[in-house]
């Protein structure tokens, strides 16, 4: 074997070394292909749902917050955030998420008036949900 063909063996295994591991390195030109493109696909938003069971309330009077979310994991914290002037604040009312993805959540007021309220767990909010209390 001359030099010059020894050299082009050894640099055509090398590069399929490189290239694609020990198989692609003793592999003919038509047994080599490039693998086929990845396309990734961003996870599904998650979301959630919320309904009161009731829409009127005495002050302190205990009421439900129930939905479900889609896209959040089993055991995941859901929480009653309430709209107090700008903010929302988040109020210590909590509960996890099933594994069918509901919840259902108790909650009292007391602040008088229309209440603003929604579902929140971690950056997924659910719609606002109105409660006035009397």
């Amino acid at each position: 074997m001359n030099r010059a063909l020894r050299y082009a063996t050894v640099g055509m295994v090398a590069a399929a070394l490189l290239a694609g591991g020990s198989a692609a390195a003793f592999a003919t030109p038509q047994q080599v292909h490039t693998p086929a493109a990845v396309v990734a696909t961003a996870p599904a938003k998650a979301t959630l749902t919320a309904k009161a069971s009731a829409t009127t309330v005495r002050a302190w009077q205990e009421f439900r917050i129930t939905g479900a979310g889609k896209g959040l994991t089993s055991g995941a914290k859901v929480t009653v955030q309430q709209k107090q002037g700008a903010k929302w604040v988040s109020l210590p009312a909590q509960a996890p998420v099933h594994a069918n993805g509901s919840y259902a959540i108790r909650v009292k007021l007391g602040i008088k008036g229309v209440n603003q309220l929604r579902i929140a767990s971690g950056s997924t909010l659910s719609p606002v949900v109105k409660v006035t209390v009397r």
